[in-house]
């Protein structure tokens, strides 16, 4: 083991020790506007908060994930730029940031401690992840040291996301002296995600005796949503400090530093429900989608159903009544509840709304397709017609006014494949992809209580796609409830299909959704990507061929 940076003294007078969790959105790509981001944040904690050291998120300077713009030819004169501009700030607290590092020809995920304009630290993050939706050996070396310095005369330790969730950089970091330890993080958000951040910092800091910042990333970057939550925990393992999920801002903790640095208690946040972590999730990758991609507006199909009214209610929380416009694609299977549902749902959030039938270009296409189609019976074929005339005209809109489409199929859907390529399925971002059918229900009663935007029987009559006379989505699958606990079970679990039905569902049910769900990759692959808030979404979690042998059952 080595020890980089400046090495703590044995013995150190107690002291207070006031240090800001920089809790930020940062967009990934602009190595000089992030840069930007750290000094204005840190000139702001020196005046607000009178911070001695503020301490951001893991790869600030890049954004989290930063993919292969790391193997951009000029990513390392970008990064020297940007630490040379930051050292030349004239920053008075002391900074922890994180940032791409190159050593001996390899690239590191690093962090780095500026000081006074000098660089006193470097580290290198020695557990780089690579599961779900990491690839970080893709890009990164395995750092070696530790670096334990004092900062402000206290003997801090650095570390970096994995290295807290592995045995080993804690534990050094505490035997080299360290009294307090700054772990750096872009920890994507799921549904439990913070329950169990915390029952690990409890955990480390307690087996350690020492004190650990857990600082996170906030915001939305494609399919990843970042949720924030940093939080401070004392050497005894209780939580001293948390701050909200999904709130940017800076969260000053103070310490006082003797034989360990204790933070000051300071009252928690309220513990959120789980409807309403999830909503803030989707109503945040949403916002951060349209707006770091410099859209205008979004538009969306608004059929009178559950899944494109919460949609809708999730795009006006996150970009406000006037960048939202909802469209209505009637047809003659359109029932007069669906027309007067969307109309109130519209009305109720103050978007824009039209009203444009699509019976006049089906039977335009219909009549076309006539000599073809001579001699056949209508099925699934006329009603995805459908669907792909209202995908048209969405496209059209988007293109005229440079919205951007959000599309409105849930978990459980894109899951067994009931959507349509090129109608449903045509859009720029799903909002629910990775929300199950029956968290869709669970979010619409939520959001009525903040205000009432959905009416009770969108929450309430059986789910229908509306493409054929009296059609349930029911008939084709079996009910949400047990469609979900089965996906769970096949999706996110692992489980065979013999020991799904060793768990209680029936046979037959159980191998039609398997079934359904292998044979409809080719659909989601070219599916548009959407808000991740569970442990296996659908995309970089889980990569399955398309084309295979594998047969289901053990």
């Amino acid at each position: 083991m080595s020890v980089s940076g400046n090495a703590p003294s044995s013995q150190s007078p107690a002291r207070k020790l006031r240090v800001v969790m920089a809790q930020l959105d940062f967009l990934v790509g602009d190595i000089p506007g992030n840069a930007r981001l750290v000094i204005d944040a840190t000139r702001k904690a020196a005046t607000e908060h009178q911070a001695d050291i503020v301490v951001f998120p893991e790869l600030c300077l890049t954004g989290y994930p930063p993919e292969d713009l790391l193997l951009r030819p000029s990513l390392d004169l970008r990064v020297d730029e940007a630490l040379e501009e930051l050292k030349t700030a004239e920053l008075e607290p002391a900074i922890v940031i994180g940032a791409p590092l190159r050593h001996h020809g390899l690239l590191y995920n690093g962090a780095v401690v500026i000081e006074q304009g000098e660089i006193t630290g470097r580290y290198f993050k020695r557990f780089p992840p690579n599961y779900q939706v990491f690839d970080e050996k893709r890009y990164f070396a395995e750092g070696r040291d530790v670096l334990t310095l004092e900062i402000c005369g206290v003997p801090v330790g650095i570390t970096v996301c994995e290295d807290i969730w592995k045995d080993g950089p804690v534990e050094d970091c505490a035997a080299a002296g360290a009294r307090l330890i700054l772990n750096l993080n872009a920890s994507p958000y799921d549904i439990d995600k913070q329950a169990r951040r915390k029952a690990l910092l409890e955990r480390k800091a307690q087996e350690n005796a020492v004190s650990i910042v857990y600082v996170n990333l906030i915001g939305g970057q494609d399919e990843l949503v970042f949720d924030g939550g940093s939080m401070v925990y004392d050497h005894s393992g209780a939580l001293m400090a948390e701050a909200p999920q999904f709130s940017e801002g800076l969260y000053p903790v103070d310490f006082i530093c003797d034989h360990h640095c204790q933070p000051v208690s300071q009252p928690l946040p309220e513990e959120p429900s789980l409807e309403a972590n999830v909503y803030r999730a989707l109503v945040t990758g949403v916002r951060d989608y349209v707006n770091k991609n410099g859209f205008k507006s979004v538009v969306l199909g608004l059929s009178g159903g559950i899944d494109s009214a919460v949609t809708l209610a999730v795009a006006v929380d996150a970009l406000g009544k006037d960048r939202v416009r909802a469209v209505m694609m009637p047809f003659r299977y359109t029932s007069s509840m669906s027309l007067e549902d969307a109309e109130a749902e519209a009305n109720a959030l103050g978007v824009q709304y039209d009203v444009l039938s699509i019976e006049p270009m089906y039977d335009a296409f219909m009549a076309t397709l006539a000599k073809p189609f001579e001699g056949t019976k209508p099925d699934t074929t006329e009603e995805n017609l459908q669907a792909r005339l209202r995908g048209v005209l969405l496209m059209s809109l988007s293109n005229k006014f440079g919205s951007l489409v959000l599309t409105t199929g849930n978990k459980s859907e894109m899951a067994v494949g009931y959507s349509t390529l090129y109608g449903d399925m045509a859009g720029g971002f799903d909002v629910l992809k990775d929300v199950p059918k029956t968290l869709v229900f669970r979010l619409a009663r939520y959001r009525n209580t903040v205000s009432l935007v959905i009416p009770e029987r969108v929450i309430t009559r059986p789910p229908s796609a509306e493409l054929a006379p009296d059609q349930k989505d029911e008939d084709s699958l079996p009910g949400y409830d047990v469609l979900d606990q089965i996906l769970n079970l096949y999706v996110e679990r692992d489980f065979s299909a013999e020991a799904i039905v060793a768990e209680g569902f029936d046979a037959t049910d159980v191998a039609r959704v398997i079934r359904l769900v292998d044979i409809n990759e080719y659909k989601r692959r070219q599916a548009p990507i959407g808000v991740r808030i569970t442990e296996r979404g659908f995309g970089k979690d889980r990569r399955y061929p398309i084309t295979n042998g594998w047969k289901s059952g053990k």
